[in-house]
């Protein structure tokens, strides 16, 4: 009898945990929050931006800031919270140690220096992020200016969690032995001095020395078995865009004369190619 009993107060306590527990749109309040994750014996920090009428499975976007720049600052400059209000999706804004990140090949400042696991802190605040809100697992993303592009290439040599990421201004630095099968478009101007279009040393602090960017995008078009690309050019901005199987795809929109920089039209054509590609 008491065991019976027992065993009844243990599922009336399960049933009532589950229903006060609130749905997983509620576990992250709308607007911007701020976190901070143990990873790898430091503490990290994180913005996330939740829009409004999320619904129960949503799509993350996770936008990583160049170099010297901030989750904050990321935030203010590229307009996915704005975006996201009307398309619906999360938008993770992580901090780099030093305003850097380590994306192998030398790169970047402290991170490099120091040896920081950047793959490791931003699986695990998608992780995080995830165990707190309804994510849906097949609509993950990264994208990333400068420094933060070149750590958006070097996630997709070390994970498979994202099924599409957009490099902006970036090159690849990471040898990437084992990459992941996943949808890339690269946005880049033939005027960037920092990281230049054709490869080699670049101005700025870093002097980043990276292959010709449309070698990269060849590398990526191997690694999704891609056809042939095919290129259209719209006024200052011509793009070759090869299709592969799974429903992915490796685009290079090449801006005639853009320099270092986040062009206009890089959020809203960013999101449009992620919302047609899932895992």
């Amino acid at each position: 009898m008491i065991a019976r009993l027992a065993a009844l107060l243990g599922v009336l306590a399960t049933v009532a945990a589950c229903a006060a527990s609130p749905p997983a749109t509620a576990a992250l309040p709308d607007g911007t929050s701020v976190h901070t994750i143990s990873v790898g014996g430091l503490d990290r920090t994180y913005r996330v931006y939740k829009p409004a009428g999320l619904p129960e499975s949503a799509p993350l976007v996770v936008m990583l800031h160049g170099g010297f720049g901030s989750a904050r600052q990321a935030e203010k400059a590229y307009g996915w919270n704005q975006l996201a209000d009307t398309m619906k999706f999360l938008v993770a804004y992580p901090d780099g140690v030093g305003r850097a990140w380590n994306t192998g090949g030398g790169c970047c400042g402290q991170p490099s220096r120091d040896g920081v696991d950047d793959v490791g802190f931003i699986i695990a605040t998608v992780t995080e992020i995830s165990h707190a809100i309804g994510v849906d697992a097949s609509r993950i993303y990264a994208t990333g200016i400068s420094n933060g592009g070149i750590m958006a290439y070097t996630l997709a040599c070390h994970t498979g969690m994202f099924a599409a990421i957009g490099p902006d201004a970036a090159t690849q630095l990471d040898p990437c032995s084992s990459p992941h099968r996943t949808s890339v478009m690269h946005i880049h101007g033939t005027g960037d001095q920092n990281i230049r279009y054709n490869g080699g040393r670049g101005a700025g602090v870093a002097h980043i020395d990276g292959p010709p960017v449309p070698q990269v995008n060849a590398f990526w078009r191997n690694v999704d078995h891609c056809a042939p690309p095919t290129t259209s050019t719209e006024r200052r901005v011509t793009t070759s865009t090869a299709e592969c199987p799974d429903n992915r795809s490796v685009v290079l929109m090449t801006v005639d004369g853009g320099g270092h920089e986040w062009p206009q039209f890089a959020t809203s054509t960013l999101w449009r190619f992620f919302a047609a590609h899932a895992d």
